[in-house]
């Protein structure tokens, strides 16, 4: 019996890092892979008119061998698709893209090769900066105890609970209202609502609201004239005049009374100090975050300074247009970034495809040092991750581990985030990296220019 011939890769085409190849894999290989299917479900299959394991061949082949032959045939395209890669010894650069050439009807029933596309961007060649000769100026900020006392009063405020009082509403007061808004003397989606509360100088309304409930008592109709602001979120909204028909139902002052520990075992606290150290706890976490996220964005800007390398156009083409979108959804919904306004969308775009180029240079480098170093996500982490996502939606676990079971695109993007944050720790304890201590406020502070890297930031890590 002659021996089948194997699979036949052809290179079609080679720019710069766009590799094409045509792959052939013959129909007798795919034959005997579904002769050896058939034989080894021989002995199991069941059909009526026929003992157990006694179904001729030629029988099972015509009523099973076309869904085999479909299933042969995906296995078939991942693992030619692989060792098409190795064999030509290419690292993608990002998910190779497969285009079918062969009429799938005569492959299922085995009078055609199977033929397709293998269209892939290899890893550019470069050589990463020695990653000792980099230094970097890490902000880092002591919890004080005014912050803690702080943090506890404005815990104290929302949690503090009111009591029902005769008399005019003051500052702090809760009221219980009901209120229509109107603007050229039409109601507007939004704008109404029954025992709604509100709380003078909480700042949870458009400014104007509350101020004008100050001296208002249970019984009182009155109308709040004020103006929504410019930057309101509803593009309906910004900057318009309304007034709001208003009826104050009841005037609630504040329980009197400092946060101790009987107000702390409300909340399930043992104490008012379990309650300090939480809170500090809370501000110490955040301190950490932000301290590293200004470090990440210092190496970040260091790293992608430092280097210059062919990018696959392919890829920086599909991050340019997963930014673009964002940038159109933010216009439509009035959250452009204020350093676009009043721009062209060719200067918005050359802006944008800058970051693009950026977030694609760094994700190569980081792609290639964690290679080089052996780094790596086990599936014990990506497990990890994808439960503490699924655990945001109480009740629906398990329909969200079903859609990563079924997705592998899912879990790449659960897996990059961590494998980001595992070479960049690495890279970390290899450079210089110098504290420096500064107050809250300029920690949290943003940069003055609305520097690419800035603006990467708010688009994308």
């Amino acid at each position: 019996m002659s021996k089948a011939r194997a699979m036949q890769l052809t290179e079609r085409r080679s720019e710069g890092l766009l590799r094409v190849y045509d792959v052939v894999v013959p129909a007798a290989e795919l034959q005997q892979k579904l002769n050896a299917k058939i034989a080894e479900v021989q002995p199991r299959v069941r059909i009526n008119g026929f003992r157990p394991g006694k179904v001729p061949v030629s029988h099972i082949r015509k009523v099973y061998g076309p869904g085999m032959m479909q299933d042969i045939i995906n296995e078939t395209v991942q693992k030619s698709t692989k060792e098409s890669l190795d064999k030509v010894n290419a690292r993608p650069a990002s998910e190779p893209s497969l285009d079918l050439k062969s009429d799938m009807n005569q492959v299922v029933a085995g009078t055609a090769d199977l033929q397709f596309e293998l269209s892939l961007e290899v890893m550019p060649d470069f050589e990463p900066i020695d990653l000792k000769t980099i230094s970097i100026t890490r902000p880092v900020t002591a919890v004080a105890d005014a912050q803690v006392d702080e943090a506890l009063a404005e815990l104290a405020r929302a949690n503090r609970g009111f009591e029902d009082k005769d008399g005019a509403a003051a500052d702090g007061d809760a009221l219980i209202i009901d209120f229509i808004g109107r603007i050229d003397g039409e109601a507007f989606d939004g704008g109404a609502a029954t025992d709604a509360q509100v709380v003078i100088g909480s700042n949870q309304f458009i400014p104007g609201f509350e101020e004008q409930l100050v001296g208002a008592k249970a019984g009182d109709e009155r109308t709040l004239k004020v103006s929504f602001p410019d930057d309101y979120p509803a593009a309906n909204l910004k900057g318009k005049a309304a007034e709001f028909e208003t009826k104050v139902k009841s005037v609630r002052a504040p329980k009197a009374g400092a946060p101790d520990d009987a107000w702390a075992a409300e909340l399930g606290f043992d104490s008012l100090n379990a309650i300090k150290d939480a809170l500090r706890q809370r501000i110490e976490s955040e301190h950490k975050q932000q301290s590293r996220a200004k470090a990440k964005r210092q190496l970040f800007d260091q790293l992608d300074a430092q280097h210059d390398f062919e990018l696959p156009p392919r890829m920086v083409e599909a991050e340019f247009n997963q930014i673009w979108r964002q940038i159109e959804q933010d216009r439509a919904a009035g959250r452009l970034d204020p350093s676009d306004e009043g721009k062209s969308d060719d200067d918005l775009k050359a802006e944008y495809r800058d970051i693009a180029e950026r977030r694609v240079r760094l994700g190569l480098l980081l792609a290639e040092i964690g290679r080089r170093h052996k780094i790596e996500v086990s599936d014990q982490e990506v497990a990890q991750a994808i439960s503490v996502q699924a655990r945001n939606f109480p009740g629906q676990e398990r329909q969200i581990f079903e859609a990563y079971q079924r997705n592998p695109q899912l879990v790449a993007q659960v897996r990059a985030p961590i494998y980001e944050e595992k070479v960049v720790d690495y890279v970390m304890e290899l450079i210089k990296v110098s504290d420096e201590n500064v107050d809250r406020e300029t920690l949290f502070a943003e940069d003055d220019a609305p520097t690419p890297s800035k603006k990467a930031k708010k688009t994308k890590a």
